[in-house]
């Protein structure tokens, strides 16, 4: 009974902390924190209007995303941009393992995989503006979304574990100051869900390779 106050003071954390990780992805994924930049924590925390523990909360999800990394005595950095032989490297590994996975989700999807699923892919029924960077960074978190739930729903955690920890989607955003791909991926999206909703193993084993061809020739060209 005595403790009421301390839980919502731990919810109210870690609320800010949740806040903090969201606004500085943004600040980063349109780079109005550019790549390679040293990050002052007591700016930051600042500019966001909050104290510092929020903030160092963020940066340690955020290095977990790998866009920040931290350096004994110097603090953190945003992490540079994937050279085009890291995004091709990337493509490669998700090109061998994300199509067998749709294929494996057609077959083995539960009915509350497919309903999480297909309410993922309705959370972007169009494109996000081309000039809006933040909305942008908002389908990239999305995307990112919508693959996760996909290989999830395949039924092998050690896939699932392994497309994580590349954090592929925000890595690839930061390319671009612009994307005018953004209504392609979404058509490109429902043709893998609707496949995989018809059990068709084939179709979206088809689909989701196709997809990631397309997005690698979208985005290998940005990179350096």
């Amino acid at each position: 009974m005595g403790n009421g106050g301390n839980d919502a003071q731990t919810i109210g954390d870690r609320t800010l902390g949740f806040d903090a990780y969201r606004r500085i992805l943004a600040l980063i994924m349109t780079n109005e924190i550019p790549p390679d930049a040293r990050i002052n924590i007591d700016r930051l925390a600042q500019e966001l209007d909050v104290s510092a523990t929020p903030v160092r909360e963020a940066l340690t999800r955020l290095e977990d995303d790998g866009l920040v990394a931290k350096t004994h005595l110097k603090g953190y950095r945003t992490t540079a941009i994937l050279t085009a032989q890291q995004l091709d490297d990337l493509y490669g590994l998700r090109v061998l393992l994300e199509p067998p996975s749709a294929g494996a989700a057609a077959l083995h999807a539960t009915d509350a995989d497919l309903a999480g699923i297909r309410r993922e892919l309705e959370t972007y029924s169009k494109s996000p503006f081309t000039n809006d960077l933040l909305s942008y960074a908002r389908f990239s978190e999305h995307d990112a979304r919508l693959h996760a739930l996909i290989v999830r729903a395949a039924g092998n955690p050690a896939v699932s574990h392994a497309l994580d920890r590349t954090h592929f989607h925000l890595h690839a955003f930061r390319l671009s100051s612009d994307q005018p791909a953004g209504e392609t991926a979404i058509v490109e999206h429902a043709r893998i869900v609707e496949a995989i909703a018809a059990r068709d193993l084939d179709e979206a084993t088809a689909a989701m390779r196709e997809h990631l061809e397309a997005s690698r020739a979208r985005f290998l060209p940005r990179a350096v």
